[in-house]
């Protein structure tokens, strides 16, 4: 793919279900500053792949490691302090609705033990780049702020690889082509790897590179 050192490098990763095998021994490497897309049917593995990245789902077998440390085989401590160099976007956000974006964000930081004045810097800076309002109630605002406001809450510890989840599933066209102008502007901006799980076949287009997932295994795509 690349000669740069890999942000996120998955090894040898399984996971079965009691009736199926999800994740079948599949490996993979993304760079810092670059992006993939995985794409594939629902129940096909995209949402476990990512969430064994983050460390909530603990593999049958394999490594993930993400900015030189293996998430599988972490404490639940240093897993929770490992995960300030991890941001997640969910599909539909999954912010607080009573908080402003500023807290929403902020909070994120916080969370991740960075200082109260350079957490909410950090936040207005973000949140001002991607044409957020700072104050009122997050659960006012539309359905492309939100998704933005969650962009913003996954970049402010300044992670070494953004996972997005269907990131825009929930979304309009031009909402849709505006969260994913900026989410694959992001590895360029921030230096950072950005994995995305889609079923959108345009949003993995604008992907350095596509994979599906297969029968428990990553195929590259062109």
């Amino acid at each position: 793919m690349t000669s740069r050192a890999p942000a996120l490098r998955i090894e040898g990763l399984r996971y079965a279900l009691k009736d199926r095998v999800l994740l079948d021994g599949l490996g993979v490497e993304v760079p810092s500053g670059s992006s993939l897309a995985v794409t594939g049917p629902s129940g096909s593995g995209k949402s476990t792949l990512l969430m064994c990245a983050l460390g909530l789902v603990k593999p049958d077998a394999g490594t993930v490691t993400v900015a030189g440390g293996d998430v599988t085989r972490m404490s639940a401590r240093a897993l929770a302090a490992h995960r300030r160099h991890i941001g997640v976007v969910f599909q539909f956000g999954e912010l607080l609705p009573e908080l402003s974006p500023l807290e929403n964000v902020a909070i994120a930081a916080l969370l991740a033990g960075v200082d109260r004045r350079k957490a909410y810097g950090s936040a207005r800076e973000l949140l001002r780049w991607l044409g957020v309002p700072l104050q009122g109630t997050t659960g006012l605002l539309s359905g492309g702020e939100r998704q933005r406001t969650a962009v913003a809450r996954a970049l402010v510890t300044e992670p070494a690889v953004v996972l997005a989840d269907e990131p825009t599933g929930a979304l309009d066209h031009r909402s849709r082509d505006t969260v994913a102008d900026i989410l694959f502007d992001v590895p360029r901006r921030r230096g950072c790897a950005l994995v995305v799980a889609t079923h959108d076949p345009v949003m993995a287009g604008r992907a350095d590179v596509r994979v599906s997932l297969d029968a428990g295994r990553l195929v590259e795509r062109p």
